[in-house]
């Protein structure tokens, strides 16, 4: 599959992944911080951005396209960064492909099973009927009615809105149905019988609990060589929270 992507920069290479629902332009910021010491590759998982589009999505997939990624673009070895659902494919790829891994950067999440956390925005999604909306601002309103006006989701939801090819409605560019039915696969969690040998760095949001005591023991079992980082004042999205102290405690690692 030919993934959309953007890159910066020169140097050793950072590939970077998205969270559910996200795209690449979630981390142009941080990649163009990025690339002045690196050469940073932000993609657009499959089903999200502008990437196809395809019935079929687990994480087995996801580390496969990202295999692809490396063959197309001659990648022998990259340092790697995912967030959410992002972080947990490129754990997975980490424990399929460690020869072509760096260091690894995981943002806010574990390899572990998570409880549904996502059932409001996706109904809100589903009820929000975008091909009858002429106005984003329509758009945005049932969201807010559906969300208790969550002014974080919402606007990261509505940077997934896109004018349809008619140019008077709109869509979303990341495939709903296909993350919605595929949702239980996304929530599982990353098994490996052998763990990752190299260094890997797990950055997590104070005011968040994806990352918690409990399932800190599957990090430390896949991940032993690990080092946990908590920024203050963040929450899930750390890097768009807190985007200083994010890409200097990534620097700090790589470099």
């Amino acid at each position: 599959m030919q993934l959309n992507f953007k890159t910066f920069g020169q140097g050793f290479p950072v590939i970077i992944l998205h969270g559910l629902l996200g795209s690449l332009d979630n981390w142009q910021t941080i990649a163009k911080k990025l690339s002045e010491k690196f050469q940073v590759f932000i993609i657009d998982q499959r089903n999200h951005g502008k990437s196809p589009h395809s019935d079929e999505f687990n994480y087995s997939i996801l580390s496969n396209d990202l295999l692809d990624f490396f063959l197309q673009h001659q990648i022998e070895k990259a340092h790697l960064i995912g967030h959410s659902m992002g972080g947990k494919a490129v754990m997975n790829f980490a424990l399929e492909h460690s020869q072509r891994v760096g260091k690894l950067i995981v943002v806010d999440i574990a390899p572990s099973f998570y409880d549904d956390r996502h059932s409001e925005v996706f109904e809100a999604l589903f009820s929000a009927d975008v091909k009858s909306a002429t106005l984003r601002a329509g758009v945005e309103k049932m969201l807010r009615d559906k969300l208790n006006n969550d002014e974080t989701t919402v606007q990261f939801l509505l940077k997934g809105l896109n004018r349809d090819k008619t140019g008077t409605h709109f869509e979303w560019k990341f495939n709903l149905e296909s993350l919605y039915k595929h949702y239980t696969e996304i929530s599982g969690a990353i098994t490996s019988i052998k763990p990752f040998s190299g260094e890997a760095l797990f950055i997590k949001g104070e005011k968040s609990l994806y990352i918690n005591a409990e399932n800190y023991l599957s990090i430390q079992q896949l991940f032993p060589d690990n080092k946990l980082v908590e920024i203050k004042g963040a929450g899930h999205w750390v890097h768009a929270e807190k985007p200083q102290q994010f890409t200097e405690e990534v620097i700090r690692f790589l470099s």
